[in-house]
């Protein structure tokens, strides 16, 4: 059941709001005065507030600023109740965050149809963040306990293994043993390192004053990213054993972008390329400017993707995972999306099934 609260330090007023609001079905909280009114949104979380601006103590904008600091109010529809039809007082409360008001004396009609306006509005721009936070929900769920358990499952076997053996080993048994902790251990890292980076990226991506400062500082201290991407296409291959597989072909520009963000980039794009493809076929690094666009290209001719998968791609999701096992999180590839759109760029995938896949990366320049 829909839950409102109603603001009101006038008693005739906000029983007849709660009379009204009862009469068609909805929850009806009342408090009256703001600070009651802070309290029970507080304790209740309602679907949405009515609220009446000039009331003693705490009025309507102080009520609104109050639930404004705390993440679960802040996103609460408001509406404001005035007998103040003047512009100022309008005004005042929409650049305060209100999503609407209502000018009494109001019927009862306008009030329902703003109140079912707001709670529509609502509906349709929270639902895509539901359905997202439920594809991710769902892919933690299913995924990541086995990609944590993997690499800790190897580290303390080798553990157990070197504790009760070490003494009978050979030096070269218990090294290789050693070894395989360490990349169970740098496997473990990496999915950690992956999914903390997504979480601080979407909190990023809401924050307008954090974005705005990331802009100024990429537009105060551009870079030169050629040398820095031969670099880590070069250490990646050697990783992987395929460094006569790689093919570079790079120009530099000034770039408008922070440096360690684009090494994660290439890094996560290298990384699929390489995954997903067979050892002695090529795996393509390009970058070439074009007027106020650097444009870098990570292609392989590996397993590809169809198209439907290229437009589901998203976080912690792995394609064909019950019939091709991965190591992973399936996180890679969004992370590199997620930090392109935050330099202010554009990621797209061209991809054929069996054939191979290209990343392109356009950045500010």
């Amino acid at each position: 059941m829909t839950k409102i609260l109603v603001i009101e330090d006038e008693d005739t007023i906000r029983e007849e709001i709660l009379d009204i609001l009862e009469f068609e079905g909805y929850d009806a909280i009342g408090a009256e005065d703001g600070r009651a009114g802070v309290d029970l949104a507080r304790l209740h979380h309602p679907d949405l507030i009515l609220c009446d601006i000039l009331m003693p103590e705490l009025n309507g904008y102080g009520v609104l600023l109050a639930l404004q600091v705390e993440p679960n109010t802040a996103a609460i529809p408001f509406l404001f109740l005035t007998a103040m039809a003047d512009r100022s007082s309008v005004r005042k409360g929409m650049e305060l965050g209100a999503d609407d008001y209502l000018t009494k004396p109001f019927t009862n009609t306008e009030l329902l149809a703003a109140i079912e306006s707001r709670l529509e509005r609502q509906t349709v721009v929270i639902h895509p963040y539901r359905h997202q936070l439920d594809k991710l929900r769902g892919a933690i769920i299913h995924t990541l306990p086995h990609e944590l358990r993997t690499p800790l499952t190897g580290i303390l076997g080798y553990t157990a293994l070197l504790i009760e053996n070490m003494a009978i080993n050979d030096p070269d048994m218990n090294r290789r043993m050693l070894e395989a902790v360490y990349r169970s251990g740098k496997r473990l890292e990496r999915l950690i390192e992956n999914y903390l980076t997504y979480a601080q990226i979407e909190i990023i991506g809401l924050d307008e004053h954090s974005l705005q400062v990331r802009r100024e500082y990429q537009q105060a201290n551009p870079i030169q990213p050629a040398a820095m991407i031969e670099q880590v296409a070069k250490e990646k291959a050697v990783m992987v054993g395929r460094t006569d597989d790689l093919m570079l072909d790079l120009e530099d520009a000034i770039v408008y972008a922070i440096d360690d963000d684009v090494t994660k980039i290439i890094i996560e794009l290298l990384d699929n390329a390489f995954k997903f493809s067979t050892a002695g076929s090529p795996v393509n690094v390009t970058a070439r400017h074009y007027d106020s666009t650097y444009r870098i290209m990570i292609g392989d001719q590996g397993r590809g993707m169809s198209p439907e998968q290229v437009g589901n791609i998203d976080a912690m999701i792995q394609f064909d995972r019950k019939i091709l096992e991965q190591q992973g999180l399936g996180i890679g590839l969004i992370v590199a999306k997620r930090l392109v759109e935050l330099q202010g760029g554009t990621l797209f995938v061209e991809s054929t099934p069996n054939e191979g896949t290209s990343v392109y990366v356009d950045l500010p320049a």
